[in-house]
C-alpha cells in the first residue's frame, strides 16, 4: 500500500504526542536559556564602560538571541498547532487544503500542518 495517507493508528498518533510534547518542553527549555543569556548581556553591558567594538559584539548578539527566538517561536506555533490537530482528529491533514500528509513526513516532521508540496510554496510566497 502506497505511503500517501496519514496513519489512523493510535499507537503512531500517540507516539507522536508523546514526540510533539517532548519538542515542545525542549523549545521552551532553550528559550528561557536564551531569553537569561541575553538578560546577562544586558547587565554587563550596562554595569561596564563600552567602546565601539563591544558595542558592536552587544549588538549582533542580540541580533543572534533575536533571530533565534523568532524561529523557536515559529516552530513552537506549529507544535502546539499540531497538539491541537491531535486533539480535534484532524493531525495527518494539511490545515491548508486538507490533503492528508503522508506518515513518512510525520516521523521525521511531526510537527508539520502542510504537505511538503505546501511548505515549499508558503516558503517561496509567504502570506503577507
Amino acid at each position: 500500500m502506497p505511503e500517501s495517507k496519514p496513519s489512523s493508528n493510535r499507537a503512531f498518533i500517540e507516539e507522536q504526542r508523546k514526540r510533539l510534547e517532548a519538542m515542545r518542553q525542549e523549545l521552551l527549555g532553550v528559550e528561557a536559556a536564551t531569553n537569561r543569556e541575553e538578560q546577562a548581556d544586558q547587565a554587563v553591558r550596562g554595569s561596564e564602560a563600552q567602546d565601539d567594538a563591544d558595542s558592536a559584539q552587544y549588538e549582533t548578539r542580540s541580533d543572534v538571541y533575536h533571530s533565534l527566538q523568532a524561529t523557536d517561536a515559529a516552530r513552537l506555533r506549529q507544535i502546539e498547532r499540531a497538539l491541537r490537530k491531535i486533539d480535534e482528529g484532524t493531525y495527518g491533514y494539511s490545515d491548508l487544503s486538507g490533503e492528508p500528509i503522508p506518515e513518512a513526513r510525520l516521523k521525521v516532521a511531526p510537527e508539520a500542518i502542510l504537505t511538503i508540496e505546501e511548505e515549499r510554496r508558503e516558503e517561496k510566497h509567504p502570506a503577507d
